[in-house]
């Protein structure tokens, strides 16, 4: 299959140095796009210009769901080189989540080489400032004409990038997040460990709940016994407990994060005890009791590393290191961000280089 590039006669003023970018608010020039048919596979890829995709209102991902993104994102250091940071592994997950969705495969060596090429393309748009980065959306949805309850033969893959700035508004201020004990995200055997669309849409109340109380993300407990910690809506969860990283373990409803998965690779790699494992919410509190919880936070693409400085369970208020960032904490943010920067070196081989 052949990549037909199409560039914008009508390129978008891009933000300017320092400008406050948000998250996920401004998009770049183009987006890489492919077609799916049953009987002819992949199809008419290209990158085209940015804009809006008309869709008949009967379109089977509007009623079923049927649909499932990445997220990644690229750097540019001092000498204009374009970083990715791992970019094969959010691929390859999403032919995992693509299997779980009945979603055709895709060719995972030609989608990459098309995301590197879109970037090529917009690389002005990649913003240099601390803590900013350009923010890649992979996506796939399912865009049959039908209703009724099975997998779609059409579908739609691409690719949208946006300048960004820090995920929270606070920035590495440590977060607060509410223990969610009644409204439950994913089970064992369910789509927990994909990234598909419908997960995200059912969180949508408990995080809506907990914001009204000041907090910022919700932290998931399991869906059968309410007593084994999750994740949070964005992030993995990590808790540092008497010395030990701890992780929960990837049983089938916490998604296998990327950063997660660096941050224990990191952590091993530099002599550190790490476990994945179950945890209940009442060792965590007991810990934080006992004085023995001395760091807490969260990992993922778009925050990175976030503290966690509180957790309220069940009406009350459990302080993670006197509200402040941990030791370990803030050398996992720093050494991802050093290495996706370029200021530290690479050992593992995780940044492509463009």
């Amino acid at each position: 299959m052949e990549l037909q590039i199409i560039r914008t006669q009508h390129p978008k003023q891009k933000p300017a140095p320092g400008a406050k970018l948000g998250f996920g608010k401004i998009f770049t020039d183009h987006m890489f796009t492919m077609r799916y048919t049953e009987g002819q596979g992949w199809h008419d890829a290209k990158i085209e210009p940015y804009g809006p995709v008309e869709f008949d209102l009967a379109t089977t991902v509007f009623h079923y769901a049927q649909g499932i993104f990445e997220g990644l994102k690229a750097f540019k250091n001092e000498k204009g080189e374009i970083r990715v940071f791992r970019p094969d592994e959010n691929f390859k997950r999403m032919n995992r989540s693509a299997e779980r969705m009945c979603i055709p495969q895709i060719d995972e060596t030609f989608v990459l080489n098309g995301l590197f090429e879109l970037l090529k393309i917009e690389k002005d748009w990649i913003p240099t400032e601390p803590g900013t980065a350009l923010y890649i959306r992979p996506s796939i949805i399912a865009t049959n004409v039908m209703l009724g309850v099975h997998a779609s033969k059409e579908y739609l893959f691409f690719i949208i990038l946006s300048p960004v700035g820090s995920y929270y508004a606070h920035g590495l201020e440590p977060t607060r997040l509410l223990v969610e004990d009644y409204y439950t995200r994913a089970t064992i055997g369910g789509t927990g460990e994909s990234k598909c669309i419908a997960n995200y849409a059912v969180s949508l109340k408990a995080g809506e709940e907990a914001e009204k109380k000041s907090f910022d993300q919700v932290l998931w407990l399991d869906a059968k016994e309410k007593k084994y910690v999750e994740e949070v809506g964005s992030m993995n969860m990590f808790f540092v407990i008497g010395g030990e990283v701890v992780t929960p373990a990837l049983v089938g409803s916490i998604l296998p994060g990327i950063t997660r998965k660096s941050c224990i690779e990191l952590l091993a790699a530099n002599g550190y005890k790490v476990s994945e494992r179950r945890v209940s919410i009442d060792e965590v509190i007991e810990a934080q009791k006992n004085g023995t919880l001395d760091e807490a936070f969260g990992t993922g693409t778009a925050a990175v590393i976030s503290p966690v400085g509180m957790m309220e369970y069940k009406g009350e208020d459990y302080v993670v290191n006197g509200g402040k960032m941990g030791p370990i904490t803030k050398w996992l943010y720093d050494t991802i961000t050093g290495i996706q920067s370029g200021r530290l070196p690479d050992p593992h081989g995780w940044v492509v280089r463009l």
